[in-house]
Order: C-alpha cells, then sequence, then structure tokens
C-alpha cells in the first residue's frame, strides 16, 4: 500500500483532511498520495512566515550558510533516490533527471556561498557636492518580506530550489508551491530543510491545487511572488497584484541560428547534435528548448539532413531506461495538444521530416520545414518535443526572424566571428545569448531570463536574492573623511 506523504508547515510535518494522487506519465501507475493542506493550514503558514519575517532576516549569515550546506550535502547522499522520484512523477528520462538533481547541488551550494558574502554593504562618500561635506553612505539590501514561490512540473526539483535556497540566503521566509503534478521532489526538499536550524515559520511547501492560488497571491503578507510558468498565468498573477513584487520566469520559442562561417563537416555535425538532443531533452518541455532553426542559406542544404538523421537517432520510450533520451509528456492531453498544432501546420503547408506521431502521452521527435508563419507553433511555445526549420539569407535577416517573437528568453548563434557574436549580443532581443551553442544552455548561477513576454526579473541565485531585496540607505553625518 502507498504511504501518503505529509507537507511542511512551517518547518514541520503536517497532513490535512483529503489527499491526491500522484501517477506516473509514462504508465499511470501510482507513484504517491499527497496530503493536502487545509485553508486553516495554509493560513498558519502564511502567518508563521509573516511573523517571522525580521527574526530571520537577522539571522547570522553563517546560521543561513549552514543550513543551506547541509542541504547541498543531503542532496548529493540522496542523488538516485531523488532522480528516480523526478523519473517517476515527471516521465523525465533518467539521465536527465540525475542531471537535476545535480544542478539542484550546485544551486544550494551557490547559495551557500552567497549567503556569506551577500549584503556586505556598499559605501559612498556623499562630499562630492558641497551639501554632502562630512557624510557617507551605507547602502545595504534588506528582504521585502516573505516570498511565495510557485513552481512548474518540468523541473520539479531544480526550479524549486531556484525558488527556496535564494531566499534563504537572503533572510527572506518562503512559501513554496510546488505544481501539483510532480510535487515529491519538493517534499523531499522539505525533509532536507527539516534536518537544518532555520526558525520555525522560515519555510513551508504546501501542496496545494492551482484553483486555491488566488486567495495566497493576494494575500498582503506576501508581498514577493516568484513565479515559473506559463505566460497567461504569470501575467494574470501580475495584474491581479499591480503593488506586489513579481518575478515571472515564463515562456520562450528558443531559436538556433546557424550563419555562413559555420560550415565545415564538423561545425555542421556539432550544431546538428546539439540541436536534436536540446529539441527533445525533457520531452521537449523546457522553455529553451529550441523550438526554431533559422539557418543561413548557404549552409541550409547540408545542415537539415544532419539534424533530421540526428533526431531520428533519438532514443525514446521508458524514462527508467538510462538508454531513453526522450520520455513521455507531463500528460496525454500534453502530448494531444502538441499532436494538434503538429496537424494544424501541416495542413496549412509545412513539411513534416520526421516524427509527427503520438502514443499515448508520448509524441515522436519532430522536425518540420516551411512553417507558414500564422500557425500556433510558429507563434506559440510548443513545450514538446518538435522543432521547425528556416532558410534565412544573411545575419540581419536571421536576427530579424529570431525577434520575430513575442516572446525573448534565450537564443543561440552557431559563429566563430566574435564580431558577430557581438552584434548579436546587441541585437537579439532576448534574456541571454549562447554563442556557439543552443538558446537551451543554463549555469544555474548566471543571470537567467527574459525580454518581451518571456517575463521580469531574473533567476541564478545572486540575482534572485537582489529580487526578494531591496536596497536601504543609512548616512552618517558629520564625519571627517
Amino acid at each position: 500500500m502507498t504511504s501518503t506523504h505529509a507537507f511542511w508547515l512551517a518547518g514541520r510535518q503536517a497532513t490535512g483532511e483529503t489527499t491526491f494522487d500522484v501517477t506516473s506519465p509514462w504508465d499511470g501507475r501510482l507513484v504517491g498520495k499527497v496530503s493536502v493542506p487545509t485553508d486553516a493550514q495554509v493560513e498558519e503558514a502564511v502567518a508563521a512566515a509573516h511573523a517571522v519575517r525580521d527574526e530571520f532576516a537577522g539571522t547570522p549569515a553563517h546560521v543561513r550558510a549552514a543550513a543551506l550546506e547541509l542541504v547541498t550535502r543531503r542532496l548529493v547522499e540522496r542523488t538516485e533516490e531523488l532522480a528516480q522520484l523526478i523519473s517517476a512523477e515527471n516521465g523525465k528520462p533518467l539521465k536527465w533527471a540525475r542531471g537535476e538533481v545535480g544542478r539542484a547541488v550546485s544551486v544550494f551550494r551557490f547559495a551557500t556561498e552567497e549567503a556569506r558574502r551577500f549584503n556586505g554593504g556598499e559605501a559612498q562618500r556623499l562630499d562630492t557636492d558641497g551639501g554632502g561635506t562630512g557624510r557617507l553612505a551605507l547602502t545595504r539590501r534588506f528582504p521585502r518580506g516573505a516570498v511565495l514561490g510557485i513552481a512548474p512540473f518540468n523541473f520539479p526539483l531544480n526550479l524549486c530550489a531556484h525558488k527556496i535556497a535564494p531566499a534563504i540566503a537572503a533572510g527572506a521566509p518562503i512559501i513554496l508551491k510546488p505544481a501539483p503534478a510532480t510535487p515529491l521532489s519538493a517534499l523531499i526538499l522539505g525533509e532536507l530543510l527539516s534536518e537544518t536550524d532555520l526558525p520555525a515559520g522560515s519555510w513551508s511547501v504546501l501542496p496545494v491545487s492551482n484553483d486555491r492560488m488566488p486567495a495566497l497571491v493576494q494575500d498582503e503578507r506576501l508581498p514577493v511572488i516568484s513565479f515559473t510558468g506559463s505566460e497567461k498565468v504569470g501575467y494574470s498573477i501580475m495584474e491581479s497584484v499591480p503593488r506586489k513584487h513579481c518575478t515571472l520566469e515564463l515562456g520562450g520559442n528558443g531559436a538556433a541560428v546557424i550563419l555562413a562561417d559555420y560550415a565545415s563537416d564538423k561545425d555542421l555535425d556539432w550544431a546538428a547534435a546539439r540541436i536534436a538532443t536540446f529539441s527533445n531533452y525533457q520531452g521537449g518541455q523546457s522553455c529553451i528548448s529550441v523550438q526554431r532553426v533559422i539557418a543561413d542559406a548557404s549552409v541550409y542544404d547540408r545542415l537539415v539532413p544532419r539534424i533530421v538523421k540526428a533526431v531520428e537517432t533519438q532514443v525514446t520510450g521508458d524514462p527508467s531506461d538510462i538508454a531513453t533520451d526522450v520520455g513521455p509528456l507531463v500528460s496525454e492531453d500534453a502530448a494531444k495538444r502538441v499532436e494538434s498544432w503538429v496537424d494544424e501546420a501541416v495542413k496549412a503547408g509545412a513539411s513534416l521530416l520526421a516524427g509527427g506521431k503520438r502514443d499515448g502521452a508520448s509524441y515522436a521527435p519532430t522536425v518540420l520545414a516551411d512553417l507558414p508563419a500564422d500557425t500556433t507553433l510558429a507563434r506559440e511555445e510548443v513545450f514538446g518535443p518538435v522543432l521547425s526549420v528556416r532558410k534565412v539569407s544573411g545575419e540581419t535577416e536571421a536576427f530579424a526572424a529570431v525577434n520575430d517573437s513575442k516572446y525573448g528568453l534565450q537564443a543561440g548563434v552557431f559563429t566563430h566571428d566574435v564580431q558577430t557574436a557581438f552584434r548579436a549580443h546587441r541585437a537579439l532581443e532576448v534574456g541571454g545569448v549562447i554563442v556557439g551553442d543552443v538558446p537551451s544552455y543554463r549555469a544555474d548561477q548566471m543571470p537567467y531570463g527574459g525580454a518581451k513576454q518571456s517575463g521580469v526579473g531574473r533567476e541564478g541565485v545572486r540575482f534572485a536574492m537582489e529580487d526578494y531585496t531591496y536596497e536601504r540607505v543609512m548616512v552618517f553625518t558629520g564625519l571627517d573623511l
């Protein structure tokens, strides 16, 4: 009999009055039962986070660093267990699930380091004008208050880590709301946090349903909202609380640009292999997966067959098999949506070069050419293992094609020319330009976020800590400077 997973209420285990099932997207088997907090328990968690905010903000840096260090160590010790759990609840192939645990380890390690060096304070002489003679300003950062962290299903451990670790490092209480489809990894994080000496109320993990979120979002005791998920939900949150500080990590339709100088067989083999891998990793369920390939006419005809061949070698199947590259999508409904978008594109005139078939929650890695500009696939984030290829003439047209999107998360530019790289950095309306690789590269310590409708604010531990805090200046008067 499957045991029921408790949630974490103000640092302690608790159970509610009802449960829900977590099932595997691959075979539908029961992975776990999760207890649901009652309204009274949610209120208790919010009240505790609000009450502890001053105490937690004043916690010595070494205390917060020690807690983060403990979680880092325990994540390493439980890597295989967590990888198996991620794969079971999410459908992610085991090789990618292990990589996700490794990334979560890095996030907590970076947070451990940042907890010790963040907010050292910056001194500024004010006697640069006569009215500031004898005055010195000291600027430090202080938490805005308790954080509501809302995490998605596609990286059920690492994106929870990106909410929790920066908050603890900055001394900001946090209530984490994991995705209903994948709450188990987040509850393990709670288990690890319970082994620390952090003050009660400084963190909670509450697996509440999405329809109960408006009340939490509106609660004035949670002045910071950190959301990762869909564009529609993210902007509806921001519009509903215009006076709160919101960070939104939303959608994308990542483009990989291959320019004329990237033309050797070795270059094109590398580009094709990276594109094939990162249009399909996580089942394409990544905001920075490759969705669009924009290739210069001089390399297009040599590149596309390589991409198709590399895509067709992606191994699909059981995510628990270490040989599997591409597992199922998070649900059969998600796969049906991808299927409908591809079918629409083909009916509109797109050429199907590979894939295009659904089997339950799985969708075959797919390549399309000649994608009409007015199709859903051309305009929206597919969030599935589908990419399109497009021929352009020259750098200017390539960069314009990247920018012809409401999204602007990251772009990859395959070039050897450093001048071209700098022109791309200036021209592309995205949060990150990856030179010599696909847009799917992310280091967890770097600033990560988008432009246009891909969101506001930045993740990456130190940058999230800045979003969770604000500057407060203190001016000393009558000093002999």
